[in-house]
């Protein structure tokens, strides 16, 4: 017998079809020197995206967040400021923050940022 999640459904649960892609197939966008962004398939309210910084590269300007972002090292290594961060780590930038990274070795990034809603454009 199946076992109960704890949660009533009165609906059949749907799932959405589901969309793929490999990310290396995806077209980069070059962003400075070193430095490239593939951007995922995503909703309105949120932009997804992979980043890949060749080995020496910085990222080009201080990269602001107006609604924030939120970053997963996948390999590589990220320097930010004097903290180095390897695969695995997960980095939270609230609201309003500033950063610039860059790497020494090199790193791929998974990343998400919400978007803005209109009446804040």
């Amino acid at each position: 017998m199946p076992q109960s999640d704890g949660f009533s459904r009165t609906q059949p649960l749907v799932v959405p079809p589901v969309s793929s892609v490999r990310i290396d197939d995806i077209e980069p966008v070059v962003i400075g020197p070193g430095c490239l962004r593939r951007d995922l398939p995503s909703t309105r309210d949120v932009r997804v995206w992979v980043v890949d910084m060749a080995p020496g590269s910085q990222w080009p300007v201080v990269d602001v967040h107006d609604t924030g972002e939120e970053v997963f090292v996948l390999c590589g290594e990220l320097i930010e400021g004097e903290q180095r961060l390897g695969p695995g780590t997960y980095l939270f930038f609230p609201p309003e923050s500033r950063h610039q990274p860059r790497t020494e070795i090199g790193v791929r990034l998974f990343g998400i940022n919400p978007v803005a809603s209109p009446e804040a454009r």
